[in-house]
């Protein structure tokens, strides 16, 4: 059996003893999902999706389906910057009207308080943009600064410091860490007037040459983060700073759709069976049910749903209270007196900065952003890349079909067969790519597989070709070739595989 169908297989063979096999307290939590209305599948559904999943065999042709990569919610390819802003192609009329109301509060620019737009005021005192859209320009992905650039405005920096005694919950393996004294989980590089900014961020490249088979040879950019100007003191002596760049926005409600189970059954973390993949799932605490529950979002997999990921990026990356983190003040420290005691968009007239209906409008606009159908699939080189895609061990974290649970009021989700090309799991990436900074079970190896689809229209959306958490790939190509740990043996097999192999893998990422 090839190496990249093996933990397709075991897909199969867990879905049938997962309920055994996942029945310590360590994983019960992150069964549960009481924030999707799950209507339980058949027996006959569970055989069904068995058969879907299953791996191909026969490259010849595109597998069934394989043009609908969100399945019924897959949208149209736009020939324009707006290929990732279209909403999921099966949530009705009444959908359309909520998507766009969502639209309009993701690209609403935050003011400071007090102001006469009672609805918009409240941000910061400290910042990262004024809009949820700053960061995801038209739902894309961010950029690193440019040579010039004033501002890092879709990368920041996250910081925190170890803490043995901060594990909650009992989870296992959970490793400790707190937020800096004084620049709290993560640096904000503006401010409203009379308040500083807590730093500038500088980033300086030194270039990597990489030898490839056939003569041809790539240069990969080793990156180095600053934190400068800071203003309001050194960081912590065991400060860990993490740069993490705005992800794309596309399909987020279907990954949060596939069923725990289904994830958690390809996790291999001791690598029993020998293949080299010992992927591992995130469990972490979530702030909105007080359990724990499996990590899905952010690049580490930090946040269990949209709904608590969206609260947590309004709260830190633009200071915007809300039902789930509450502080009007957002990010600022006991230290910061300044901020602390500045006006805010809390009152009488509301509780919260943006409240529960706008969250939710917000979250439902995050769910829909529709994926673009695939491109090419029935050309010779991407089937080609498909092949080598698969026989390479890419498959092995980049698992490209799940099916989704049955949903009882999420119909844009419910039961579709889709092709995000991601396990979902923390691999570790090796020492290249490390940032030494844990985020719950992970470590400071570890990422989360981030999914692929979409991924050939990102010059269309963003006008550039970066790549990896921190945007230090320029090309696709790169970004396989910054693979380690897990990933080594197969980054290698790319880097000596025939030229036209290895043009051919490109064109079949570039399809997707």
């Amino acid at each position: 059996m090839q190496r990249g169908w093996t933990r397709r297989s075991k897909l199969s063979a867990f879905a049938i003893v997962i309920g055994a096999a996942l029945s310590t307290a360590a994983l019960a939590g992150p069964l549960d999902e009481p924030h999707l209305p799950i209507i339980p599948r058949t027996e006959a559904e569970a055989a069904r999706v068995a058969d879907a999943v299953r791996a191909p065999e026969d490259f010849s042709a595109p597998e069934r389906f394989e043009t609908l990569p969100a399945g019924a919610a897959t949208v149209r390819v736009r020939n324009s910057a707006d290929a990732f802003s279209d909403p999921s192609n099966n949530i009705g009329f009444d959908g359309e009207l909520k998507f766009k109301v969502g639209n309009g509060l993701f690209r609403k620019l935050w003011v400071s308080s007090p102001s006469s737009a009672l609805a918009s005021d409240g941000l910061g005192p400290l910042f990262n943009a004024r809009s949820c859209q700053s960061c995801h320009i038209k739902d894309g992905r961010g950029h690193p600064p440019e040579p010039g650039d004033e501002n890092a405005i879709s990368l920041f920096l996250r910081v925190s410091i170890p803490d043995e005694a901060a594990a909650i919950g009992g989870i296992a393996e959970y490793l400790g860490t707190a937020p800096d004294p004084t620049y709290g989980t993560q640096l904000q590089d503006f401010a409203l007037p009379g308040i500083p900014a807590e730093y500038r961020l500088e980033v300086d490249y030194v270039e990597i040459p990489v030898a490839l088979s056939g003569g041809e040879t790539a240069s990969l950019r080793a990156p180095t983060y600053r934190a400068e100007d800071l203003g309001y003191g050194p960081l912590h002596p065991q400060a860990m700073l993490s740069p993490r760049i705005a992800p794309q926005m596309i399909g987020l409600g279907l990954l949060e759709a596939i069923p725990a189970a289904d994830i958690l059954a390809l996790a291999d973390p001791d690598d029993a069976d020998g293949d080299g993949i010992s992927g591992r799932a995130n469990i972490v605490w979530s702030a909105e049910y007080d359990m724990p529950m499996l990590g899905r979002f952010g690049l580490k997999a930090g946040s269990p749903t949209v709904r608590e990921q969206s609260a947590g990026a309004f709260a830190g990356d633009i200071g915007i209270s809300n039902p789930i983190f509450a502080d009007p003040f957002g990010e600022c420290t006991t230290i910061q007196d300044a901020c602390r005691t500045a006006p805010h968009g809390d009152g009488d007239e509301r509780v919260h900065e943006v409240d529960g209906v706008g969250l939710d409008l917000v979250t439902f606009y995050s769910r829909n952003l529709g994926v673009p159908a695939r491109r090419d699939v029935d050309a010779p080189e991407v089937l080609r890349g498909k092949q080598v895609f698969h026989d390479t061990g890419c498959a092995s974290c980049h698992t490209p079909k799940f099916v989704t649970h049955r949903l009882d009021d999420q119909p844009a989700q419910s039961f579709q067969l889709i092709w995000p090309h991601t396990d979902m799991l923390l691999h570790d990436m090796g020492e290249g790519l490390a940032d030494h900074r844990p985020e719950a079970r992970a470590n400071g190896r570890e990422w989360r597989t981030p999914p692929l689809w979409g991924i050939g229209l990102t010059e269309r959306v963003s006008g550039h070709t970066y790549f990896l958490h921190d945007g230090r790939a320029r090309s696709l190509l790169e970004a396989v070739l910054w693979h380690g740990g897990e990933a080594q043996a197969a980054r290698d097999t790319v880097a000596e595989m025939p030229p036209e192999d290895r043009a051919a893998l490109v064109s079949y990422l570039e399809s997707l």
